[in-house]
């Protein structure tokens, strides 16, 4: 979720390629139509054509029902940077465009766009000990704060990865659907 030019969607086809085992279904989900096209010319010039499955949509408002509850993996490239301005645009990701870009804004608080995911994405993610959600944040928004509401909520987050970038740390984290 979140495929931008595909990077992680093109890596996991051309791992099912080389792992025998490996016969997960690879679906790569854009709210940008510009993100989805550049994607999927990445799919060509990889010479990996038909082995991603592509979505428009804002988080999984246009999944199908029959995707519902059949997820062991999802990997969410959010929007997680902290509003620029007063305007809180997290409620209104429908409405970008080029003149418009709104790809990185998660919100006032930079994690607004995460927590509608993990809302939404209980509903796709298998309930199983093997099924886990992974997602990226940023230091450049509260993660005390942020990973208290997690906490509240029943969600049992765990960083699995930290580096620092320029005037960020971004770090990666992972759910286990269990902990839903």
């Amino acid at each position: 979720m979140g495929t931008g030019t595909g990077i992680i969607a093109l890596f996991l086809a051309l791992a099912k390629e080389n792992i025998k085992d490996f016969k997960s279904k690879i679906i790569a989900s854009d709210i940008s139509e510009n993100a989805l096209k550049c994607a999927k010319l990445n799919e060509k010039h990889n010479n990996l054509s038909n082995e991603i499955t592509f979505i428009k949509s804002n988080l999984f408002a246009s999944f199908p029902n029959s995707y519902k509850n059949s997820f062991s993996v999802i990997i969410f490239n959010p929007p997680y940077l902290p509003s620029i301005s007063n305007t809180d645009y997290s409620d209104n990701h429908n409405n970008i465009n080029e003149n418009n870009d709104l790809t990185w804004d998660g919100g006032k608080q930079g994690f607004n766009i995460i927590l509608k995911f993990l809302n939404q994405s209980k509903f796709y993610i298998k309930r199983s000990k093997r099924s886990h959600i992974y997602y990226i944040t940023s230091s450049k928004t509260d993660l005390d704060l942020f990973y208290d509401i997690l906490d509240r909520n029943g969600y049992k987050n765990q960083i699995i990865e930290r580096e620092h970038y320029f005037f960020e740390d971004i770090i990666l984290n992972r759910i286990d659907s269990m902990n839903f």
